[in-house]
């Protein structure tokens, strides 16, 4: 079932520069106007052949603290927070150029991408948008740890968030998804990470490009970054989901996500996107 609306660009091009989160490579990445039906796709413009890379479910190829997309032998990583601004900027046609397999980190969060965005300007076009109104139960377990996606009338997340740092512990958010209620409590939220996790991490190649000022880093019995929120976790963990699922597109549900990251919203995307090719 899907209802209809009008799907939308950006009126003109616009770039920004920075380094990817993990790959701590320099990148220059230009937004730009796609006709309608494009969808969203990643350009390589650094690779042979400017290889395209489609924003869908089918090509997710790992999930390793990010979202990575592979297609026609390229991939892009850590696409989840542009794709969550993009999701709530109501954009469905759009080419994303990059020098560089990762976008910018700009700030940790999707506030940039967002604010990018409505700088370049929201066009609509003639093509119907077609919204998925979500009809059944869809649910990934794992153990204590779910994602289960319901019908619902708009769109609404629930998040559970447990975490066995002193200063984490509970966390719980739940809020009806609108533009205005994304650009107030979640969009400036930023990753979160461990001081005691950093090596290892940057000696997995990974966080090669994370500072203070663009992850919320916690100490043993300290924040060593400048908090933006006091539950700055679940906003962001929200903001990951958001931008995970519009791999699908534009949805009406109702998300209720416990204790889950990058590898559950994959599956449920895929899940979905399965269902939905057999209607």
């Amino acid at each position: 079932m899907s209802e209809a609306f009008k799907q939308h660009t950006i009126s003109k091009s616009v770039t920004y520069t920075g380094i990817g989160l993990h790959s701590g490579k320099d990148v220059i990445m230009t937004l730009k106007p796609a006709a309608e039906n494009t969808g969203i796709i990643f350009v390589r413009t650094d690779l042979p052949n400017t290889p395209h890379i489609k924003a869908t479910p089918e090509n997710v190829s790992s999930t390793v603290r990010a979202t990575t997309l592979s297609e026609n032998g390229a991939e892009v990583f850590t696409v989840e927070h542009l794709m969550s601004a993009l999701s709530m900027q109501a954009i469905d046609n759009i080419i994303i150029e990059m020098s560089s397999p990762e976008p910018p980190v700009a700030d940790g969060s999707a506030k940039v991408f967002f604010d990018l965005i409505e700088e370049a300007g929201v066009v609509e076009q003639s093509a119907n948008r077609n919204i998925y109104t979500v009809d059944r139960e869809f649910a990934v377990y794992d153990g204590e740890k779910y994602i289960v996606i319901v019908p619902y009338d708009g769109y609404r997340m629930s998040f559970t968030s447990i975490n066995k740092h002193p200063m984490l512990g509970t966390q719980y958010m739940d809020l009806e998804l609108t533009k205005e209620v994304y650009a107030k409590e979640i969009s400036s939220a930023r990753t979160v990470a461990f001081e005691e996790e950093i090596a290892y991490l940057q000696k997995n190649g990974l966080g090669l490009g994370g500072s203070l000022e663009n992850v919320v880093v916690f100490g043993k019995d300290k924040v060593l970054s400048i908090p933006r929120f006091d539950d700055e976790l679940i906003r962001h963990k929200i903001l990951d989901a958001v931008g995970d699922l519009y791999l699908l597109g534009p949805i009406k549900a109702h998300v209720i996500c416990v204790c889950t990251g990058h590898a559950y919203n994959a599956k449920i995307a895929k899940q979905i996107q399965a269902y939905r090719k057999e209607d």
